[in-house]
């Protein structure tokens, strides 16, 4: 259920940062984004309360949104959706390959005895512990996952990433994330932009 005050504290949230605020999705984020798995799951998607900043001439595009999707197999009322803060960014500085990170579950675990491998690295049990990663390429993965970038999310666990190219989508799972806890989750956003390319948090890109 989402609070009756989210979208008063988000749109000032945007006022600060400089970002556009929009009640609904007036781009087309759902279609734009239906590749990547997130956008997969339900039916009745909707994109609501977004925060977003554009710039052709630096070639980037992000924003800060409430995807929410009816589950299968339920009824249409509020108890039978799923919610979650998304960040998601466009750059021609990303390269992504196509992935998948999630936490991983007894699931995936019980999964893996039967044969449905995932990524894992040897120097970061931890890690391989905490996440299934896949991929279709799994050596330009690993590339992008160097000991920065593996450290960082063994120590901060329960995220979701997806990229595919110059995309990359980040959040957690069924988690809507307090309208006061926003501007800490864009922070965290950047740092995540940061590992995954050579650019520092504090990139121009970025702005406050």
């Amino acid at each position: 259920m989402v609070h009756p005050y989210r979208q008063r504290n988000l749109a000032a949230l945007a006022r600060k940062l400089e970002f556009t605020f929009h009640e609904e999705d007036d781009f087309g984020l759902v279609s734009q984004l239906q590749d990547f798995k997130l956008f997969q799951e339900g039916r009745d998607k909707k994109v609501e309360r977004i925060l977003r900043r554009q710039d052709g001439l630096m070639e980037f595009d992000i924003a800060i949104f409430d995807y929410s999707y009816q589950r299968w197999g339920g009824g249409s009322g509020s108890e039978n959706r799923t919610y979650q803060t998304v960040f998601f960014l466009q750059s021609g500085k990303l390269g992504l390959p196509e992935m998948w990170m999630k936490p991983e579950t007894i699931t995936h675990k019980l999964g893996e005895l039967l044969g449905f491998t995932d990524i894992d690295f040897v120097r970061f049990p931890k890690f391989s512990g905490q996440y299934r990663l896949t991929g279709g390429d799994e050596e330009y993965i690993r590339h992008h996952f160097n000991d920065e970038v593996l450290n960082y999310f063994t120590l901060n666990k329960g995220w979701s990433m997806e990229g595919l190219g110059f995309y990359l989508l980040f959040y957690r799972k069924g988690m809507l994330i307090p309208s006061a806890q926003i501007e800490d989750f864009y922070k965290r956003g950047q740092e995540v932009y940061s590992l995954m390319t050579d650019e520092k948090a504090n990139s121009s890109i970025f702005g406050k």
